[in-house]
């Protein structure tokens, strides 16, 4: 059985529209206009048990308006959704039971009340077994170093402290899939690396099916092996990230540092010489080639300009995530 089953998936917000001022006010009063605002738009994809999926889009694509849809906070206008055999909206407290959320911008923790306070009100509230929270107290504590953390209120803990106490929330109960929004918006490199490498041990540990959204590529790049990519409401990609850097990612760049300035070299079939920043203190030395991975290799690259000029030194560079999802939203995929 799936994890989670989307069939046809379509959201549409009524939008009120309405005149400035008074006059404006009164006219909508008595004679309403609205708009319709497709937010999603016929989607369809499944997860099976255990799989970390990045579900990605720009602003206003229609990710988090999904996601609340599959933790049955919103219910669908058309189309079905299943979660573990279930409804989300129809049976929300059974759904609940089998999921975590967290939301980057918003906390599901008390304010003034001590960590560990919220951890065990919500352990109650998820009837977790005392022998069971204590177990997974000790697992947070350890991994995402929460110990000098438990008698602290939330609201004097720095972003990263939340956010990692966010996480001990949504997790303490065991829940079969979790879905994170925007779980690293704004931490920095060491507390991302922690909370990322703590989503690892719990998928593979738990087997906890994860559904990834996020801004953050390196989030995907670290996390996930399948993407789904949504625009406009529309599912435009879904598949393994392989086979997106397979498809967008065929030119690398290919950087020499010559013993001397660079002469008049000739470029084999399938590369192309880039221009060097002319601030760079090395440009007379540089030469950067680009080439089509499906014509020639870097071996092959390497091998023809070392037979023409004297090398020091060479690198290669992998094309990045971030350069061709732009790739993709310009059209490619069309």
């Amino acid at each position: 059985m799936s994890s989670i089953e989307v069939k046809d998936l379509t959201k549409v917000y009524r939008i009120n529209q309405k005149d400035p001022g008074v006059r404006g006010a009164v006219k909508a009063l008595f004679r309403p206009r609205h708009q319709d605002k497709v937010a999603v738009d016929h989607i369809n994809f499944r997860v099976t048990p255990g799989e970390v999926v990045g579900y990605i889009g720009v602003n206003g694509a229609g990710k988090s308006t999904t996601i609340k849809m599959l933790t049955g906070i919103l219910a669908a206008t058309s189309g079905a959704v299943q979660v573990m055999g279930r409804d989300p909206h129809r049976q929300r407290v059974a759904n609940a039971r089998e999921i975590g959320v967290v939301f980057g911008q918003r906390s599901q923790l008390w304010w003034d009340l001590a960590l560990i306070e919220s951890l065990n009100l919500i352990g109650q509230i998820y009837e977790v077994k005392p022998a069971r929270f204590q177990e997974r107290l000790a697992q947070f504590s350890d991994i995402l170093e929460l110990k000098p953390l438990l008698s602290v209120p939330i609201r004097n803990m720095s972003l990263g402290q939340k956010m990692r106490a966010e996480l001990a929330a949504t997790l303490i109960h065991d829940p079969r899939i979790v879905y994170l929004d925007e779980p690293t918006i704004g931490l920095d490199l060491i507390v991302k690396e922690r909370i990322r490498e703590f989503i690892r041990q719990e998928n593979r540990e738990n087997g906890t099916t994860v559904i990834l959204t996020t801004h953050d590529l390196g989030d995907i790049e670290e996390l996930c092996q399948r993407i789904i990519i949504i625009d406009s409401g529309k599912l435009i990609y879904d598949g393994p990230l392989s086979t997106i850097r397979d498809r967008f990612g065929k030119f690398r760049v290919i950087t020499f540092e010559m013993a001397a300035d660079v002469g008049p070299l000739t470029a084999p079939p399938g590369a192309e010489v880039m221009p060097v920043p002319a601030d760079d203190a090395a440009a007379g030395r540089k030469l950067v080639l680009r080439f089509d991975r499906l014509r020639t290799t870097a071996s092959q690259v390497a091998a023809a300009i070392m037979n023409q000029a004297d090398v020091v030194d060479f690198s290669l560079a992998e094309p990045d995530l971030p350069s061709i999802i732009k790739q993709i939203y310009s059209g490619a995929l069309d």
